[in-house]
């Protein structure tokens, strides 16, 4: 008797964006979600998004919500789940055949709550190379310890980071030291250093750290974010291409200065 499973099933973690609805205007919203997959293709296109009702004061009807999930599925990205919030939101994620994710709303509630987390350290100077980590290539769910501080142990990649490689790095800063190439990623929940260019993606403040920051020495990259802020390279001024960086958030607000 063959007792080999045809499929194994691991309950693991992945990163999914998510869609506060502030406003359920389907038509704008359908429109703001079109302007983003235009813009930032490669972050953008196919990709897989929770819907977070918690916002508006009361839970959309199921016709309203079928017609937003078709709309955000023609701009170009894949709603996959509800962000739970009340029984309500139960019965519309089973009216709508979704599943519920509970995370992503604790991580709202506690961003507005007015939880202040530990600025992220200084970035270092001269770092020391050291053993690349394994490469992990999931993200892990919102953590009330992880907003509230990075340790300050941090990561190092001393390899370049290739196309469709992602580096993350859990509670801690993350310093790569050669380059990001393009179509790769790197995450951090506290600031993200780079020594040489970066051609892909950075993400600082993964976990809600808004005093992460990031550092890079050849500024190309295809997208930058910070604590769920983000900025893409078109929108990025054209003289400081090239160029030394530091990156922050300011009153919700991506800032690019060059480096002296």
């Amino acid at each position: 008797m063959d007792y080999e499973q045809a499929g194994e099933l691991k309950i693991g973690q992945v990163g999914i964006a998510n869609l506060r609805i502030r406003t359920l205007d389907v038509e704008r919203l359908t429109e703001e979600m079109r302007s983003r997959v235009q813009r930032a293709p490669n972050m953008f296109g196919r990709a897989a998004v929770v819907i977070d009702f918690g916002g508006l004061s009361q839970t959309p009807d199921p016709v309203t919500a079928q017609a937003l999930l078709d709309g955000l599925r023609a701009a170009g990205v894949l709603p996959v789940a509800l962000a739970y919030g009340t029984s309500e939101t139960d019965r519309l994620a089973q009216a709508l055949g979704l599943p519920l994710l509970a995370k992503f709303r604790a991580s709202y509630e506690k961003a507005e709550g007015g939880v202040e987390p530990v600025a992220a350290a200084a970035p270092k100077r001269e770092p020391a190379p050291a053993a690349a980590e394994p490469a992990r290539t999931s993200r892990p769910g919102i953590s009330a310890a992880g907003a509230a501080a990075a340790t300050s142990v941090g990561l190092i990649q001393s390899a370049p980071v290739r196309s469709g490689q992602q580096i993350y790095a859990d509670n801690r800063d993350l310093t790569v030291l050669t380059t990001v190439g393009a179509g790769a990623e790197v995450i951090a929940d506290g600031s993200v250093h780079i020594y040489g260019p970066l051609r892909g993606r950075a993400l600082a403040g993964a976990q809600g750290n808004t005093k992460a920051r990031i550092f890079c020495r050849e500024f190309h990259a295809e997208l930058v974010a910070i604590a769920g802020h983000y900025k893409v390279l078109e929108d990025i001024p054209k003289e400081l291409r090239g160029k030394a960086v530091q990156i922050w958030l300011e009153n919700e607000q991506i800032k690019i200065a060059a480096l002296d």
